[in-house]
Parts: C-alpha cells; sequence; structure tokens
C-alpha cells in the first residue's frame, strides 16, 4: 500500500495467572505494531480491580520498565490503534474503561461498527454512559459506546452482559475484554477481522489479533475464534458461547496486505498467500522487463513470486530506514508524502539504465506511487512499470479501513489507463479479483471483497453517517474540554 492508506488495530488478551502478564502483553503488542502505531495501551486485572496505562505513541515508547514492574496482575488484555473511527487523540487511545455499581470492564477493539449512531442514541435513551469518569473524557470512538452498553448491561454477570449487548451490534468486531477476573474474545458474525487463541507452555492462554504475536510468547496456536463466538477464559479454563450463526466474510484485505507475512489466517501462511498473488499476477499481466523490484516491505512476497513465474531477474531497488514507521497510518496526506523518502531511497547502481517491474501490494490514492515512481526515474530507470498484486480499490471500507471518502480512491473516479499517466508509469498491471482469491486457497464465499467489488455483507450507512468523526459532532467541546490536560 506504499503509504496510501491505514491498517487494522490489533488486540491481545492473556490470561496467565502466576506469570508476568504485563511484559506477555508487551511482548504480544510488540509483534503487533504493524496494525496500528498511533496509541497503545494495556489493561490489567488482579481479581479485584482493572488498571489501565494507554497513551498516544508506539509500544516502545508508551511502555518503560518502571510502567510494566507497576502493572501487576494475572490477565490483560492490550491494544493498538489508528483511528477509524474518531480522530487520534489521547482519549480515544484504547482499551477503553467502564465501571459501574456491578464491576469494572475493559475492551479493546479492531475493526469498525456502522450503526454507531444507533447505539449512541439508545446509550442515551437507558440513561447514559455509567461511568462518571467517561463523562468528564468524552471519547468519539465505537469502542467506547460498546463498553459503556455493556457495563450499563451488567448486573452481576459480565458474560451475560456481553451475550447480551452484542447482537445489537453491526459491523465489524474483534473484542478482546476484561472485567478483572476473567478475559473474553469475541469476533462479529462475519469474522471480518482476525482473532486466534493460543496456549503458553504453563497453561496460560493468549488471544490476539495475529498468530505472529503467538510465536513471539512461544505459544501454541489452538484454533481461531469462530465468527460469532464468544470465549470465555477464566479459573475454568476455555468455554464457548455462540450468539449467532456465522456467516464467513473475512476481509480478504488481511492476506493481501494487513497481516504480517509470518502469521498465519485461516489456515494459510501470509507469505505463500502472496507469493501465489505474485505468480497469478506475473501469468495476468506479463510485461518485458530486466528487473523485478518490491515496493518493501509489503512487496516483496508477490514480488518473488513474480520474479519466478516470469523469469525476470528479482532484485532490491530500494533501501528501507528501518526506523520509520509505517507512513500509511500517519494522519494526514502531507505526512505521508514527506514519510515516504524518509522511508524509502532507490538504488542507483541497481535501477539506472533498466526496465524495472515495480511490485506492490495496492494503490489507494495513487499519490505515493507516483511518487515512487518519480523517485525510480531520477534514479535512472529506462522505463518503470507498476504491477499491483490486488485489484483496483474503487469503493470505501466501512469495517475497519480508513478509506470511506470514494472520492480519495483513485480507481473509483479513473480508468487503469489514466491511473497509469496520474502515476506516470510506462505501464499498469491489476491482479484480478479471481487471481488474488485463488491465491488464498480459501473458498471465495469466505471473504469480503466489498472494496473491490462493492459487494458489502452488511448494509452500509448513510452517506451523513460514513464520517469516521461522526460521533464527535455532537461534543465539540470534547476537544475544547481537554485542549491543555494532562492525560
Amino acid at each position: 500500500m506504499s503509504g496510501e492508506a491505514r491498517d487494522a488495530c490489533g488486540v491481545v488478551g492473556i490470561y496467565a495467572p502466576g506469570e508476568d502478564v504485563a511484559r506477555l502483553t508487551y511482548y504480544a503488542l510488540y509483534a503487533l505494531q504493524h496494525r496500528g502505531q498511533e496509541s497503545a495501551g494495556i489493561a490489567i486485572g488482579d481479581g479485584r480491580s482493572l488498571v489501565v496505562y494507554k497513551e498516544l505513541g508506539l509500544v516502545a515508547q508508551v511502555f518503560d520498565e518502571i510502567v510494566l514492574k507497576s502493572l501487576q496482575g494475572h490477565l490483560a488484555i492490550g491494544h493498538v490503534r489508528y483511528s477509524t473511527t474518531g480522530s487520534s487523540s489521547w482519549e480515544n487511545a484504547q482499551p477503553t474503561y467502564k465501571s459501574s455499581p456491578e464491576g469494572q470492564i475493559a475492551l479493546a477493539h479492531n475493526g469498525n461498527l456502522v450503526n454507531s449512531m444507533e447505539l449512541k442514541r439508545s446509550l442515551e435513551a437507558a440513561g447514559g454512559d455509567p461511568t462518571p469518569e467517561g463523562a468528564r473524557l468524552p471519547s468519539s470512538s465505537d469502542t467506547d459506546l460498546v463498553a459503556a452498553h455493556i457495563a450499563r448491561a451488567n448486573r452481576g454477570d459480565m458474560k451475560a452482559a456481553i451475550l447480551e449487548v452484542l447482537p445489537k451490534l453491526s459491523g465489524a468486531y474483534s473484542f478482546t475484554i476484561a472485567d478483572g477476573e476473567r478475559v473474553y474474545g469475541a469476533r462479529d458474525p462475519h469474522g471480518f477481522r482476525p482473532l486466534c487463541i493460543g496456549r503458553l507452555a504453563d497453561g496460560g492462554w493468549v488471544l490476539a489479533s495475529e498468530t505472529c504475536a503467538l510465536d513471539l510468547l512461544a505459544a501454541r496456536f489452538i484454533r481461531d475464534v469462530e465468527p460469532g463466538e464468544v470465549v470465555t477464559i477464566g479459573p475454568n479454563g476455555l468455554e464457548s458461547d455462540h450468539i449467532v450463526k456465522p456467516r464467513h466474510s473475512a476481509c480478504v484485505f488481511e492476506h493481501v496486505y494487513f497481516a504480517r507475512p509470518d502469521s498465519n489466517l485461516m489456515g494459510q501462511n501470509v507469505y505463500a498467500t502472496r507469493y501465489r498473488m505474485g505468480q497469478r499476477l506475473a501469468e495476468e499481466a506479463p510485461v518485458n522487463a530486466e528487473l523485478v523490484m518490491p515496493v518493501p516491505d509489503s512487496g516483496v512476497p508477490a514480488a518473488q513470486g513474480f520474479a519466478l513465474t516470469s523469469g525476470i531477474a528479482y532484485g532490491d531497488g530500494f533501501v528501507k530506514n528501518r526506523y520509520v514507521g509505517r507512513t500509511f497510518i500517519q494522519p494526514t496526506q502531507s505526512m505521508r508524502q514527506q514519510g515516504i523518502r524518509m522511508k524509502l531511497n532507490p538504488v542507483r547502481e541497481v535501477i539506472a539504465g533498466r526496465r524495472v517491474v515495480v511490485v506492490d501490494d495496492s494503490i489507494v490514492r495513487g499519490n505515493t506511487t507516483r511518487q515512487i515512481v518519480t523517485m525510480l526515474r531520477e534514479a535512472g530507470a529506462r522505463e518503470v512499470h507498476m504491477r499491483i498484486s490486488s485489484p483496483p480499490i474503487r469503493w470505501p471500507c466501512f469495517y475497519g479501513i480508513d478509506m470511506p471518502d470514494q472520492d480519495e480512491l483513485i480507481a473509483a473516479r479513473m480508468s487503469v489507463e489514466e491511473v497509469r499517466a496520474h502515476i506516470d508509469a510506462d505501464s499498469l498491471g491489476y491482479l484480478s479479483v479471481e487471481g488474488m482469491v485463488t491465491a488464498t486457497s480459501i473458498p471465495p464465499e469466505n471473504f469480503c471483497t466489498a472494496c473491490f467489488t462493492s459487494r458489502y455483507p452488511i448494509e452500509i450507512p448513510t452517506e451523513e453517517l460514513r464520517n469516521k468523526h461522526v460521533l464527535e459532532s455532537p461534543q465539540k467541546q470534547a476537544s475544547e474540554w481537554y485542549a491543555g490536560k494532562t492525560p
């Protein structure tokens, strides 16, 4: 995606009495840092109370040795965020905390709900947020609404409250939830966003957005949380409840771009899937060239597959600055454009005088891709051929990817030839929808492909409710209240 769109959040849940749970959660979040770089947080419980520590910044910036030692307990949930609903502010960092006379709850969310305004109105009708602190620290995220609903529904049985509220939600969610005694994990009935279960060597349990987090903790993969399932982890081990029959509409873009290549999704290794996408792309969009090179890091597996099938030599034409974050999750386009030159530098000796094929996973707005082509021409490339290992993105996503405005999607308003001219490439080729899905080795009916095909599994919001800041409009004073406050 080369700096153009934003990623999905990452969630963690750990139940491991006798272990350093805060440090385990920190490591798991570190493994999921690629899923969000705006904020990080951990909620930890000791059986009596919950403590939440969260802050803007990367995991390693938010947590140091002093903070980790202060977080004592036997269970925790964690979150790394980028904003799909609500702005990039401290009060919207997660986990979200709520309390009521019947207990405490902390909740971390990966995904995006499409009925947030309905939830807000029903919460107000029921009496509002049960947490007094919530009224003084207003959040503008759908996550905050869900936590408030569960806290209000809690009558002494947190699992019953969760099972009561989740059927009222519409959209994408993978939740990790803690109440001080147990950890819960839940996925929406469509299974848009991933969530897996692992087992630590000493018997503790781990929930995580991706299996790469399990690997870092040396946890054994057990299975995925099923769509429409709620798992409860506590003294009795793991228990399972199903809220509705699953419908299976997992986001195919997790396989194209979001997940780390060393993770496994739906039984398939992500690296191998992207490699096959590159092979299929070489068959569908061949080109006469002398070098195949990726846009690192997301384009590497597909570029390697393209090179093998095409017979064109593979080379690293860009050097990546490993100390610059993934530029696509920066909140503004100007920041993304500046970030791409900080992040990538072309190797003139590899590129100069050659016809190069540049493989990337997607084009969203087109500005970053145009900048990449310009950099390669400045480095002496004789021809620049762009090959994209996914189809043109023509429709917005409402299930957890921050590209809600169709006007921002270059392929929605331009033909392939017009996009090619805009990015100034000598040629441009995309992978077909069929080729992309076939490369996953997963049945096509199990995927959501709405951003490519406009086939939305859940009815999309009305025009006025599509803005990611929609929950902020009734509380404009929130940012004014918070200005100058110390978290």
